[in-house]
């Protein structure tokens, strides 16, 4: 890496929702920015845990049994195998770090394909 990255830039190359960008790698995982409102399905990831860190907006990490509110600035990382469902009254901007090739929504054959920007 030679240029710090600019997160705020990033998410200003874009305006779809639940469709996450690669802006890194490190470590075999990618760390992703992605904009995100409304309610995304329930799902869990069998395999890995899920990060979440809030840019900007209120976030709700809606859980079987627990709801987690994160405002800016703040995360929370969903344990591996652990439904959930993320939920933003209003459009939140999130950084995501998931191991490459973690489908979005638990499944491969529903996830978000992966794009860099």
């Amino acid at each position: 890496m030679k240029d710090a990255i600019d997160l705020a830039q990033k998410l200003s190359t874009f305006s779809d929702h639940w469709s996450p960008r690669t802006v890194a790698q490190f470590n075999a995982c990618d760390v992703m920015v992605v904009k995100v409102q409304g309610e995304f399905v329930w799902h869990k990831h069998d395999d890995t845990d899920d990060f979440f860190l809030v840019l900007k907006g209120v976030l709700d990490i809606e859980m079987r049994d627990v709801t987690v509110t994160l405002r800016q600035g703040q995360m929370y990382i969903v344990p591996k195998g652990v439904e959930h469902r993320p939920v933003a009254r209003e459009e939140v901007h999130l950084l995501l770090i998931e191991p490459t090739g973690t489908p979005n929504t638990g499944n491969a054959e529903t996830a978000a394909p992966r794009k860099v920007v």
